[in-house]
């Protein structure tokens, strides 16, 4: 892979944004959600790091599999801040990025898997 690799760079992208979001939230006194919101956001990129590191293309799919039911846990917890309202910080800039690394995620895995 390149180093110009969109969902990469929108994974990276997108912890960062969580990092920053995360800080917000424990300014507000939220610590437990945003612990969540932290953990699973910057995994995304994580596992996204590690697939193209794979062994073989089993390899690949599984661990873009698991970066994308990261994307999914973090979008429920995004969801969960927002429609709590247990802080005064909006989520949407992270829930537009979320959605569009999940859409991509998807469509990478379909195209993998249809040509193994």
């Amino acid at each position: 892979m390149k180093e110009d690799n969109l969902i990469l760079n929108k994974s990276f992208d997108f912890a960062i944004s969580i990092v920053s979001y995360y800080k917000t939230l424990q300014s507000q006194n939220e610590f437990v959600l945003s612990k969540q919101v932290l953990r699973s956001g910057t995994s995304v990129g994580a596992n996204i790091e590690e697939a193209i590191g794979g062994h073989s293309r089993k390899d690949f799919i599984a661990k873009l599999i698991i970066a994308y039911k990261e994307a999914r846990e973090t979008r429920y917890w995004l969801r969960l801040l927002d429609k709590s309202q247990i802080v005064k910080n909006d989520p949407a800039k992270q829930l537009k990025e979320i959605e569009d690394i999940i859409n991509i995620l998807t469509a990478i895995i379909k195209t993998s898997k249809n040509n193994s």
